[in-house]
């Protein structure tokens, strides 16, 4: 079954992308939901003439995002947790307190557009993927220290 999505959802597409998914998964929730529509030709009709229209404002989204990721730069944030002996965490970092440490130098990146390239579980350097636009992903590096 080929759907349209309205919005952005992680895994799957990005807002305005025809996407092929189960029949089940679309009928019974992303369409109730309302996060896509059926890929019949008037809706992709309507759609590219909806990005047509839109085509400066996803410009504009697409540069501030863009410019976002060079702000950001090569920085490399410092998150303490609480440490064993062994130098194992207890508990893990998450994406909160990459958005916190973010948002502490002045660049608010929402937690659910941060994602892991490792898991986390012991002290030392990481790193982390910024979804800050389709076309434009961002690494960030982190140390893990003991508190």
């Amino acid at each position: 079954m080929e759907i349209i999505l309205k919005t952005d959802i992680a895994g799957l597409g990005y807002k305005n992308d025809t996407v092929a998914v189960k029949a089940g998964y679309g009928r019974n929730y992303l369409i109730p939901q309302g996060f896509a529509m059926m890929a019949t030709p008037s809706n992709r009709k309507v759609v590219a003439e909806n990005i047509k229209q839109a085509a400066h404002k996803v410009e504009k989204i697409r540069q501030d995002a863009f410019d976002l990721a060079t702000a950001i730069g090569e920085m490399t944030l410092t998150i303490a947790a609480k440490t064993g002996d062994s130098g194992k965490i207890f508990g893990r970092v998450t994406s909160i307190q990459i958005s916190d440490m973010l948002k502490e130098k002045g660049f608010e990146i929402d937690r659910k557009k941060i994602s892991f390239d490792s898991e986390v579980k012991s002290t030392g350097d990481y790193t982390a993927t910024l979804d800050l636009h389709k076309e434009v992903k961002h690494k960030v590096a982190f140390s893990v220290v003991s508190e």
